[in-house]
């Protein structure tokens, strides 16, 4: 229906979309200034950098364009229009993401593909099979903990009645962190986004074996190859947080 509803003016939807890339190429223009004054940052060039932003963009674009309107989901709770989805015979948490389902987040996804595609070309990296396979997978497992991310801040909101803002600082917040290298960070943040909240596992560990860089905090080697776990575990975690959060769901009362 949303999808229908967004073809109905061509122009306007074709406007929106390059707009939202626009908006999104920002970031990546903001690295490009930044390296117009300096030569590296935290010891990393331009094309690795636009490396990790291409992962972290494209990855965090598939799961926003799936899940990216969950943060609706605290005006729902708060206005009790969120009681007619429980009633549906559909699964909750599949409404909430089609829910307002834009099809110009699709600017994000080519914008960070894009950058992607000519970091791949710019880098000088000796590709293995290995390397060039995981390039695919991190790309889908960085998809999968975003989502992971969302469906966990969607979660909390039932419990806070709200709070959508907090979830973002987690998903748009955890993008524009991934899009710079861990060594520009402190080690104690870094181990805070690697062991607590694992989204060093969208793009920084398994970048480094790619490029041939000392991983983040020293972890061993098999750890860039450990993205599908982390994917599978937060996807775990998110699930259960979900249905303990749709089980403590009480109405608003009016």
């Amino acid at each position: 229906m949303w999808i229908r509803s967004s073809m109905a003016y061509r122009t306007s939807f074709v406007f929106t979309a390059v707009g939202n890339l626009v908006v999104t190429a920002m970031d990546f223009a903001s690295i490009l200034l930044m390296f117009a004054q300096v030569d590296s940052l935290g010891g990393w060039t331009l094309p690795e950098i636009a490396f990790l932003y291409g992962l972290s963009v494209t990855a965090f674009g598939l799961a926003d364009l799936v899940l990216g309107s969950m943060d609706v989901l605290g005006a729902r709770i708060r206005d009790g229009s969120f009681d007619i989805l429980l009633v549906r015979p559909a699964p909750v948490l599949a409404q909430i993401g089609a829910d307002r389902f834009a099809l110009r987040r699709l600017g994000r996804i080519l914008q960070g593909a894009v950058v992607l595609g000519w970091a791949l070309t710019a880098v000088h990296v000796e590709w293995s099979a290995a390397k060039v396979l995981l390039v695919p997978v991190m790309v889908v497992s960085g998809a999968v903990i975003f989502s992971a991310l969302f469906v966990a801040g969607a979660a909390f909101q039932i419990y806070a009645q709200d709070a959508s803002e907090v979830q973002n600082a987690f998903t748009y917040g955890g993008t524009t962190l991934l899009q710079y290298p861990p060594t520009v960070f402190g080690k104690d943040f870094v181990r805070g986004v690697t062991f607590m909240l694992p989204l060093a596992f969208v793009n920084w560990v398994p970048a480094s074996y790619v490029l041939g860089r000392p991983y983040p905090l020293a972890l061993p080697d098999w750890a860039a190859f450990a993205p599908p776990l982390v994917a599978l575990a937060c996807s775990v975690l998110a699930g259960l947080a979900w249905r303990a959060g749709l089980g403590s769901y009480r109405s608003t009362g009016s």
